[in-house]
């Protein structure tokens, strides 16, 4: 918890580091952009320095701010390893050449953040992603305390589901991980920080030994309640009316997305019910060609039942408005860190069915969604189905398990909320700073 040095006046002058800071790019790069957002509309005097892949989005949300964003920009080094990375599958690459390029990255902006210390008087450096725990930063030695996180790692297959996984995949994983207690060590970021922060427990233990000792717990994700609203209006829907279900994610492996195909075929034999999938990705394809096999696939009109629709990808605010067409939103996936989309779906009065796995099973409890265990295949399946034939069955649970979802978000994962606590931090790790610089 922050100390009573908080109590003193601090002059907070903020520096956000991260390789992307985007709506569009979907997975942590949206961290970054909101405590910008937030910050800068609290007139907090902040600063941001991201990777030039990012420009125009940024560029269109904040136009006046020409002057607080610094653009980094790819390297032979980036092309190289992008073209490299093009022959591996998505996870391995994203540690084995993503992990260099992302370095790459930091070594261009460590130079730029030290000129902005100097010239703009930046009193903390804030580096929310990468939110590996695991990951060694480049950010130190800048003169001024820097803040990591909050994190959010340490995940796996469940037990069942391991063999997903190929060897060669978990071996590189695994030597991985069993370097980056080194990386870490000569990497010095983690050694150096004012404070780690972590989203959970987990991925506290998944820390490399050695790194910054000061460890705080909180959440990763949060929810601009001004995009995802509650509509006031969701009523116990007739079992004799269609329950709407939806799944909004990437269309890749680990997803599972398949087996909830599956789920839906036994389900909708049982339940009048819909499903609308909100993604993109290279599992897409396939997907369809298996809910095509399964007689599940739409004849071009939405919420057919018994029937999927495949929307593609749209933007977040395309989504939230698609999730106000929805009764439930489904998230199967079997590898899921963090989940932002379920505290989105709860923020909108929306119950959620998710695996309880990883981040999903740290934001659902009973009273706002239906965890399911992934113990076997087949029993996963077979319970995802049963979890939909019990929303379909029983609509009155949709709306107390809405309206319990919603409380949770606006006390719990609010940006507002997360960013009233980031300051706390903030004040701390200055005044600490001013105290350890006049001792010396």
């Amino acid at each position: 918890m922050p100390s009573s040095m908080t109590n003193e006046i601090v002059d907070i002058r903020v520096l956000i580091v991260a390789e992307h800071a985007s709506a569009k790019f979907g997975g942590e790069a949206i961290l970054p952009l909101h405590y910008y957002r937030v910050l800068r509309q609290r007139k907090i005097p902040t600063w941001l320095i991201v990777h030039e892949r990012t420009r125009l989005e940024l560029e269109a949300l904040f136009p006046k701010d020409d002057n607080r964003i610094v653009f980094v920009s790819d390297t032979v080094f980036h092309r190289v390893l992008w073209r490299c990375s093009r022959f591996l599958p998505a996870r391995l690459a994203s540690f084995t050449t993503g992990f260099v390029m992302r370095l790459v990255t930091q070594l261009a902006q460590l130079r730029v953040i030290r000129q902005l210390v100097h010239d703009e008087k930046i009193s903390v450096i804030h580096q929310p992603t990468p939110v590996s725990p695991k990951e060694p930063s480049m950010i130190y030695g800048t003169g001024v305390p820097v803040v990591i996180g909050p994190m959010n790692g340490g995940i796996d297959y469940p037990h069942a589901f391991r063999r997903k996984q190929g060897q060669a995949e978990r071996f590189t994983l695994a030597a991985g991980r069993r370097l980056s207690a080194v990386m870490n060590h000569l990497i010095p970021g983690k050694r150096q920080a004012a404070i780690l922060l972590v989203a959970n427990e987990r991925t506290r233990k998944a820390l490399p030994l050695g790194v910054c000792n000061r460890v705080v717990t909180l959440v990763e994700n949060g929810v601009d309640l001004a995009l995802w609203k509650s509509s006031f209006s969701r009523k116990p829907r007739s079992p004799s009316e269609i329950t709407r279900y939806a799944l909004v994610g990437r269309l890749i492996d680990w997803k599972a997305v398949d087996l909830l195909l599956l789920a839906f075929k036994r389900a909708s034999m049982q339940a009048l019910m819909s499903l609308t999938i909100v993604g993109d990705g290279i599992e897409r394809k396939n997907l369809e060609q298996l809910a095509g096999s399964l007689g599940l696939l739409d004849n071009g009109a939405w919420n057919q039942p018994g029937k999927v629709s495949f929307c593609g990808w749209m933007s977040q605010a395309q989504c939230a408005e698609q999730l106000q067409q929805c009764d439930v939103l489904v998230l199967p996936s079997l590898m899921e860190c963090g989940g932002a989309v379920v505290l989105e779906a709860m923020a909108m009065e929306i119950p959620v069915i998710a695996t309880a796995w990883g981040g999903p099973a740290d934001y659902l409890d009973s009273s706002c969604g239906i965890l399911v265990e992934p113990t076997s295949k087949d029993a996963f399946i077979e319970n995802l189905a049963s979890a939909l034939i019990r929303l379909a069955t029983f609509p009155q649970e949709q709306v107390a398990m809405g309206k319990a979802g919603r409380a949770k978000v606006i006390r719990y994962f609010d940006w507002n909320v997360k960013v009233d606590h980031i300051l706390e931090l903030y004040k701390d790790v200055i005044a600490s700073n001013s105290v350890d610089s006049r001792d010396t």
